[in-house]
């Protein structure tokens, strides 16, 4: 099969360590053994990313150049390529003679999304309410509570063509791995005379790899993060673990929107405009998840009583 896995961003860095490269680098050597065994197997890989702890540490080192660094678009740029290498070269470490590439990816995105007039994704440090008001008013930020504190808020438009999908398709047909696509795209625009441009925005990385998924005609999606299987009533004494699942029996279901809400979105989609499976569960369990062994698994040829 020719399997799109998206590794979440609690994946790569595990809820309350420390953001270093020795964390990050042991965590990516989990995450190359968990995909290694999906190439083992026999299947065509590439493989997405999130890079929200990332991101938003190059955001903090953009603050301290008081306002003078990178813009977000450029920023995704950055850590595609730092993320990638790690992949790549602890991937490359388990697979002889396996030809294995990281790819920057744009995403393009409607300059119209109503999303750029009601920014919902929280990046970088955290102020008090003065502080924030005025940086606010000296750069031009949306800012928005968080908690007690305040943050800067920026638009999550909805991804509509990954824009490097042919190349990445070329490649997958000469037997390579694809690392691409991570924290959902670099976000560009078209103008009106066809170029493209970047753009201050965030892609969610499950529905930009559902996109991709789609595009490449896959036969599986893969959304691999630190949670075995989707829950009902999560974190409740009723918590009920799904297996596989019809995916229409998931469309009303509520789910936590920061967390397990746009992967069940994306799994949904994908399942049902390609009509194949799309599981989600640990990254450990990756091998076990296309199997429909572990994890939960949206399965289109499951009918909706099932």
């Amino acid at each position: 099969m020719l399997i799109v896995a998206a590794l979440g961003g609690n994946a790569l860095l595990r809820r309350g360590e420390a953001m270093t490269a020795e964390h990050q680098r042991a965590n990516i050597r989990v995450a190359a053994a968990a995909l290694a065994d999906l190439i083992h197997a026999g299947h065509s890989l590439v493989i997405t990313h999130g890079n929200g702890p990332q991101v938003g540490l190059l955001a903090l080192q953009a603050e301290a150049s008081n306002g003078n660094g990178f813009p977000l678009d450029i920023l995704g740029a950055e850590t595609e390529g730092m993320i990638g290498y790690m992949i790549e070269q602890e991937l490359g470490n388990l697979l002889e003679n396996n030809p294995i590439a990281t790819l920057l990816t744009m995403a393009r995105v409607e300059a119209a999304d109503p999303a750029f007039s009601h920014p919902t994704k929280f990046i970088g440090p955290v102020y008090d309410a003065v502080t924030a008001r005025r940086l606010a008013r000296e750069r031009g930020w949306r800012i928005a509570p968080d908690g007690e504190s305040w943050r800067r808020v920026v638009a999550s438009p909805k991804p509509l063509a990954i824009v490097e999908a042919k190349t990445i398709a070329l490649l997958v047909d000469h037997g390579v791995t694809v690392i691409c696509t991570g924290g959902g795209g670099i976000p560009v625009i078209e103008q009106a005379d066809g170029r493209l441009t970047g753009i201050e925005a965030v892609i969610d990385k499950d529905a930009a790899s559902a996109l991709l998924a789609r595009q490449l005609n896959a036969d599986m999606l893969l959304l691999l993060t630190d949670v075995d299987a989707v829950y009902l009533d999560y974190g409740t004494s009723k918590a009920q673990s799904l297996g596989r699942i019809a995916p229409e029996r998931l469309s009303d279901v509520r789910f936590p929107p920061g967390s397990m809400a746009p992967k069940v979105a994306a799994a949904i989609q994908f399942a049902k405009e390609m009509d194949r499976p799309a599981g989600i569960g640990r990254l450990e369990d990756a091998g076990a998840i296309a199997r429909g062994e572990k994890g939960t698994l949206l399965d289109p040829r499951l009918s909706a009583k099932a």
